[in-house]
């Protein structure tokens, strides 16, 4: 070993002059004749004279000067498609593993329990008669609870009808102003993204397609109640009720929409609806509805501040007295269009989801 190193230092200097005069080649074939490891040489090279290291194998070698100009056909620029065909993007907050982008809010969010975080006048717009008082309710807590692998949320919807601004992407044919039988492009699609978001957050949900609104508008809700009814008993497991609605905002043939927006994006925004069934009307769960409400209401303004309208709280119970889980959501107005609709019901899901899942037994 001593013999070798002494070699590899004669071999050094030989070879740091060789380098200078040209005779590299000559030298390389004395260190073969020699029998001392290359390597030994090449190292006590990269250290004396500061050289890089060799590659350790052809697949690291670095690419020519002309590979290094030529680029892949698939990376060349593409001309834009005409302006008709294109579609704004409206990004999931998922990229393609299922996994949340890095620039958007976790698909998992963690949700405290029913707090007061804000006064009653800008959680609540309360148009009943009852007296809340967002004290009591947290301390009262929320009593809702799931069973796991079992149907636990039902969305349907009683204006199964209701569509959205009509826009070059989502054309439909109208069955009357801003409605149409067309499901692809009603609010039943909203409810399918809302409840492909809540799925994805482990919750079983149960989506009703059906039109409960056509031919005649008189009489939704109680052909959507007689079907809740029906789900509820089939489906004894189901807690939460979500009738799913568009909202009609305007002022004569002024149209209004609602806007949200996150990191470069606009969704319309969503309002829960609790009916407290005054004037008689039986309703024993409107509290517990409440409840519920202002749980998910506080699950989404954590990560979206501007996604929710204030609880809209009124006098009607809206089929809400069949469950103590029972809500009624509008999701965007007659001026959004149905891209900013499926948006932001994408966006409430993975909080709402993300909510109702920590009520799962065992969870």
């Amino acid at each position: 070993m001593k013999k070798a190193v002494i070699c590899v230092i004669v071999l050094v200097l030989l070879m740091r002059a060789a380098v200078v005069a040209g005779a590299g080649e000559v030298l390389a074939g004395w260190v073969q004749e020699l029998g001392v490891d290359e390597r030994l040489v090449t190292a006590a090279l990269n250290l004396e004279m500061g050289g890089v290291t060799a590659p350790s194998s052809p697949d690291e070698t670095q690419p020519s000067a002309a590979s290094d100009a030529s680029v892949p056909e698939s990376d060349a620029p593409r001309p834009a498609p005409p302006a008709a065909a294109q579609r704004p993007q409206v990004e999931d907050s998922r990229s393609a593993e299922g996994q949340p982008g890095p620039t958007e809010a976790p698909a998992v969010v963690p949700t405290p329990e029913i707090a007061p975080l804000a006064r009653e006048a800008d959680m609540i717009h309360n148009r009943s008669a009852q007296t809340v008082d967002l004290d009591v309710l947290s301390a009262e807590g929320l009593s809702l609870r799931l069973s796991p692998g079992k149907p636990q949320v039902l969305i349907i919807h009683t204006h199964s009808s209701e569509a959205y601004t009509q826009d070059p992407y989502d054309p439909y044919t109208p069955s009357d102003p801003y409605r149409t039988e067309d499901k692809s492009y009603s609010v039943i699609r909203v409810g399918d993204a809302l409840a492909e978001h809540l799925e994805a957050q482990g919750l079983y949900v149960l989506h009703d397609r059906e039109l409960y609104d056509y031919p005649s508008y008189t009489g939704s809700y109680t052909r959507s109640g007689n079907a809740v009814e029906r789900y509820l008993s089939d489906y004894p497991s189901l807690r939460v009720v979500i009738d799913l609605h568009r909202d009609a905002i305007g002022s004569g043939d002024t149209v209004y929409k609602t806007q949200a927006a996150f990191n470069g994006r606009t969704s319309a925004q969503v309002m829960l609806l609790v009916g407290t069934g005054e004037n008689g009307l039986y309703h024993p769960n409107w509290k517990e509805n409440l409840k519920l409400a202002i749980y998910l209401q506080n699950a989404a303004e954590q990560i979206y501040p501007t996604l929710m309208r204030p609880i809209e709280l009124v006098s009607e119970r809206y089929n809400q007295q069949l469950s103590a889980g029972s809500l009624l959501i509008e999701v965007g107005s007659t001026g959004n269009t149905l891209a900013e609709a499926v948006l932001a019901a994408e966006l409430f899901g993975d909080t709402a989801g993300a909510a109702l899942a920590r009520l799962i037994d065992g969870s």
